[in-house]
């Protein structure tokens, strides 16, 4: 879940912010000599009563600029005690554009040197407020505000993306667009493209992202891979390798280097299993459709995805490349595979929890 104010994080057995000790990417280039700025949302900490988190700019980063959900919120952002007000001097409708306007800003002061940014929007995040619905609250999580924030997302990574070719950085500047995790209002499974599940699961839906990246220079234009199997921690080590950056952190990480598959010379299948742990106790939230309600851990090791709960109950099974849906759970024909990955995946909750 997110991380939010003392009681709540307590309840859902989470820390009040990340590690400091944490491996973290913008370390990484930033100590390659490379400039290195967070702009938008963080949610690692900070925010509400949890006055104690470190700076972000103690993670590897050295310039900042955050919502009211971090440990330094930029004050135009923040008249009052929430995610937006009308008094805020930058506007929730206009946050993306102000985001995008900060990162070429910070671009453009580097003359050169590279850099690496973690530009983080938040607009599509509800509350769902473009300007001529500002003032219906009940329109906030509808279809239409939905449809007009994603538009105004569109345009303003076209800004970016125009102001790096002005500059004459496309052509080595790699970026990557992706999300944090599924769709919540999902519009019946329609924003998660059909898939089951949708944020606060770990159905398809809930964990499913998209992810396009671009980088002229060594990744040819219009490649689609839909068989390899990548995951957010896997952009530590294959960024660095990217990069030619020599990391600091290399036991015990979960990600591989996928590097290979990110500039799309291959395909291939992970040499480790993927595995996931959401909601342990009454204090989650779950979806409001039960079909889209999963068990609380989760495995992926080759095409097969298997469910459970910590006690070994509620496990299911699916081939997620026959049946991506998830709609024909597999686990009674498949005795021996269910015991094999169940085996790992609660010792692999149990050594963590």
């Amino acid at each position: 879940t997110y991380l939010s104010d003392k009681v709540h994080n307590k309840n859902h057995e989470q820390r009040d912010f990340v590690d400091l000790n944490a491996p973290m990417i913008s370390r990484e280039f930033q100590k390659a000599g490379y400039a290195t700025a967070h702009i938008g949302k963080w949610h690692m900490g900070g925010g509400r009563d949890v006055d104690n988190a470190p700076s972000i700019l103690k993670y590897g980063f050295d310039y900042c600029i955050s919502t009211w959900e971090s440990p330094n919120p930029d004050p135009l952002l923040i008249a009052s005690n929430w995610i937006w007000c009308n008094d805020d001097s930058i506007k929730r409708w206009n946050r993306t554009a102000y985001f995008v306007d900060k990162t070429v800003e910070y671009i453009q002061k580097q003359a050169g040197k590279p850099f690496y940014i973690n530009l983080w929007p938040d607009d599509v995040h509800t509350p769902w407020v473009p300007e001529d619905l500002r003032d219906n609250k009940k329109e906030w999580e509808s279809e239409e505000a939905f449809t007009k924030v994603m538009a105004e997302t569109d345009r303003q990574i076209g800004r970016l993306i125009n102001a790096l070719d002005q500059m004459g950085l496309s052509e080595n500047t790699l970026i990557i667009f992706t999300s944090d995790n599924g769709p919540a209002p999902s519009f019946n499974n329609v924003r998660g493209c059909g898939l089951r599940g949708q944020k606060n699961s770990l159905y398809e839906a809930g964990i499913n992202m998209p992810f396009i990246i671009k980088y002229p220079k060594r990744i040819n234009p219009g490649i689609v891979d839909t068989t390899s199997v990548i995951c957010s921690v896997d952009l530590y080590p294959s960024l660095c390798k990217i990069a030619g950056i020599e990391m600091a952190t290399k036991e015990s990480l979960d990600g591989e280097d996928l590097s290979t598959v990110l500039l799309g010379k291959v395909k291939m299948k992970r040499a480790h299993d993927l595995m996931w742990d959401f909601g342990r106790n009454k204090y989650f939230n779950r979806p409001p459709n039960p079909r889209d309600r999963s068990p609380h851990l989760a495995i992926r090791q080759g095409d097969w995805k298997l469910l459970t709960n910590a006690d070994g109950s509620n496990t299911e099974l699916y081939n997620i490349r026959t049946d991506r849906f998830e709609t024909t759970d597999v686990a009674l024909s498949k005795p021996s595979l269910v015991e094999s990955l169940k085996k790992t995946l609660i010792e692999w909750y149990n050594q963590y929890k």
